[in-house]
């Protein structure tokens, strides 16, 4: 069993899987720091003055906090996209170099010049 456990972790689709979710993690702390340091002012200031993640709606005593959600509306769809182009640069680059290891289409063997003669006769004979 710990062979087979071994096995298991060695194979590249598990270690990949580990680094994507790393390297996932740490771009999600990039990506909240850009919505929350940059672009959520922004909308603020185009807002009113308001922060977005304080934006909220009473109702009762209950405050709904929609301006969290906004926010990360917003994470989620950069995320989405930065993914979005990185996956589609990677298959672009699969599929060039697939096209480049495909074997160029073998050139027909030249025709023997006797096999020529008596098919250009045979054309000839059909037309009248």
């Amino acid at each position: 069993m710990i062979k087979e456990f071994k096995e298991f972790i060695n194979k590249g689709n598990v270690m990949d899987m580990a680094v994507g979710i790393i390297i996932g993690g740490a771009f999600t702390k990039i990506v909240t720091a850009l919505v929350e340091s940059i672009l959520m002012p922004v909308i603020g200031v185009i807002s009113g003055g308001k922060s977005v993640a304080d934006m909220a709606v009473t109702v009762g005593n209950a405050a709904i906090g929609y301006g969290a959600f906004i926010q990360a509306i917003i994470d989620f769809l950069l995320v989405a996209i930065v993914l979005f182009l990185i996956i589609r640069a990677i298959n672009k680059a699969k599929n060039a170099m697939v096209k480049e290891e495909e074997p160029a289409p073998a050139e027909e063997p030249a025709v023997p010049e006797d096999i020529a003669l008596l098919t250009e006769i045979r054309d000839l004979l059909k037309i009248k």
